[in-house]
């Protein structure tokens, strides 16, 4: 059996294989950019208010480093609490407060019934507390994949004055599934960035 599969495998030829290889890729490349395009087409609109970053980390190459309020939340009911992984996924129930801005109202370990305008963001906690055992500390510093976001070269800088004086806003795309991706940038309420679908 083994043998009969080698020499069928030994017949194909190597362009035929390279093509193979190539498809393969374009395939891939094709399937995350239609993920991104669902996301930001079919997600709900969400507000972020963001907050100053430490110096150090102002800005790397042609892309902004982004924090928001939801960064960092109290782990409520999950707080001393075993963690599934080191770094495991967390689902951050936000509402809308009196200015339109989404905030963290709770964590879950798994996804939650919510009511709209609630709505379910995914993030995946940054560490745990505990040396042998995994736990979920009281505070937990929480990543959503829209830490950063590419500008045009030489940008950055007034970019980062305003998120520094939290003037910078982004509205983010969130699928019932939690997963999110930023849309467009707002500067004092103003889009000045727009994520294309493609």
């Amino acid at each position: 059996m083994i043998s009969a599969i080698t020499r069928l495998w030994q017949r194909i030829p190597r362009a035929v294989l390279f093509g193979v290889a190539v498809l393969v890729q374009c395939v891939l490349l094709v399937l995350m950019v239609a993920d991104r395009m669902q996301i930001l087409r079919e997600g709900r609109e969400v507000t972020l208010q963001t907050q100053p970053v430490d110096p150090r980390d102002l800005l790397r190459g042609d892309y902004v480093v982004l924090r928001y309020d939801i960064s960092e939340v109290p782990a409520g009911a999950l707080a001393g609490k075993p963690a599934d992984a080191r770094n495991p996924f967390v689902f951050v129930k936000l509402a809308p407060n009196a200015d339109g801005l989404y905030t963290a109202v709770s964590v879950h370990a798994a996804p939650v019934p919510v009511t709209a305008p609630e709505l379910l963001i995914r993030g995946r906690v940054s560490y745990s507390c505990g040396s042998n055992v995994r736990t979920f500390c009281d505070k937990l510093t929480i990543k959503y994949g829209l830490e950063s976001y590419f500008v045009p070269e030489g940008e950055g800088g007034k970019l980062e004055q305003a998120r520094n004086q939290q003037k910078l806003r982004i509205v983010a795309a969130v699928l019932p599934s939690g997963r999110a991706a930023i849309k467009r940038l707002l500067l004092d309420g103003q889009p000045v960035y727009e994520e294309p679908l493609y």
